[in-house]
């Protein structure tokens, strides 16, 4: 028993380490607390609803992993309170629900055997031949040879719909311009005085959310290559391109991708199809076309994963995906854009 309390410590300290606390003063409000991804240079406010703590203390966190029916089924979830999320509180009549999905158990090539079958080794928390099984949050514990979520309890263990016994690695490509008029001047919100910033935005097929383009790191794959070929296949339906429109996309892609960018985010997302072994982990960066010149050469169409795809202005009131939502407010603090008509929205949001 000691030794596995201390295991559960050892994953809640490690969790916490990959995070440090610092404070930044922001527009309109005293002192923001936030805190540095200790695996990327830029400075990034962590709001409860990216990530929960290990040990289960903040209050309506880790909200879309324990939501019910799981995405594609009918399957409920074991209920799990806001206070017994966390590993670190004791839960001896948890009784999470299993399941794995047909099409991951079917053996496509992005997914991992049952942890059963007698010739799957996986290393977990190491960089496992091609396949990346260590998180961008540091270690997580294993028990019973299965991965254990570092964010906490969902309610149903298994790998849902997700290919990968623990973190399942993908890479969202958040592109931004600004918006302007018909004379190509910026135009500004009249209560906030600051510019509006527009994404582009795809509506996700499984589900019918607005989203960013993204998707699944393929092993051995870089990130960057990642994030242009997820927004070529999904923003601009590259895959259905000749070959001649598919060179002239990379042209303008590579020139979009080459300019300085912005490291939003990486680590554990709170994602719908997450369970006890098997979670979604991200790293979101922002492309920025200044004059809008790149992207006006290039006809947004939906394709692949995404059911429609639009510019969408950057506001507090969008409803987006996982955790989304929170990578857009990111990115319009970063780039001093309009987010709220509220002064103190930002304040009281965090």
């Amino acid at each position: 028993m000691a030794r596995r309390l201390l295991g559960k410590a050892l994953a809640a300290v490690s969790l916490s380490l990959a995070l440090a606390s610092v404070t930044i003063r922001s527009s309109g409000c005293r002192g923001i607390p936030a805190f540095r991804n200790s695996f990327s240079s830029s400075w990034f406010h962590l709001n409860t609803n990216v990530m929960s703590g290990s040990n289960g203390s903040k209050e309506n966190s880790h909200n879309k992993a324990r939501t019910s029916p799981y995405p594609g089924s009918k399957v409920e979830r074991s209920q799990v309170p806001n206070e017994k999320v966390g590993w670190l509180v004791e839960w001896q009549d948890y009784n999470p629900v299993e399941y794995t999905a047909v099409s991951v158990l079917a053996g496509p090539r992005w997914a991992d055997p049952q942890i059963s079958e007698s010739n799957f080794s996986p290393k977990f928390n190491e960089k496992d031949g091609h396949v990346e099984r260590k998180s961008k949050n540091g270690l997580y514990e294993i028990e019973n040879g299965r991965p254990r979520n570092p964010a906490g309890r969902t309610g149903l263990v298994g790998r849902g719909l997700l290919g990968r016994w623990g973190p399942n690695h993908a890479a969202d490509p958040i592109i931004t311009r600004w918006k302007r008029d018909s004379s190509g001047n910026k135009i500004m919100h009249p209560v906030s005085g600051k510019h509006i910033l527009q994404f582009v935005a795809i509506k996700r097929k499984d589900c019918g959310e607005w989203a960013i383009p993204g998707g699944m790191v393929d092993p051995g794959e870089k990130i960057s290559a990642t994030l242009k070929r997820e927004f070529g296949e999904e923003a601009l339906n590259s895959l259905e391109k000749t070959s001649a429109e598919k060179r002239e996309i990379e042209e303008k892609l590579h020139k979009l991708f080459s300019q300085d960018h912005l490291v939003i985010y990486k680590g554990y997302v709170d994602d719908p199809r997450n369970t006890d072994n098997a979670w979604m982990e991200t790293e979101a960066v922002n492309y920025h076309d200044e004059t809008g010149e790149i992207m006006d050469n290039l006809m947004l169409e939906a394709g692949d994963d995404a059911g429609k795809v639009k510019w969408v202005d950057i506001n507090d009131k969008l409803k987006l995906y996982a955790s989304h939502s929170q990578f857009i407010k990111l990115v319009a603090e970063k780039r001093d854009a309009h987010w709220s008509e509220d002064s103190e929205a930002d304040c009281r949001a965090l």
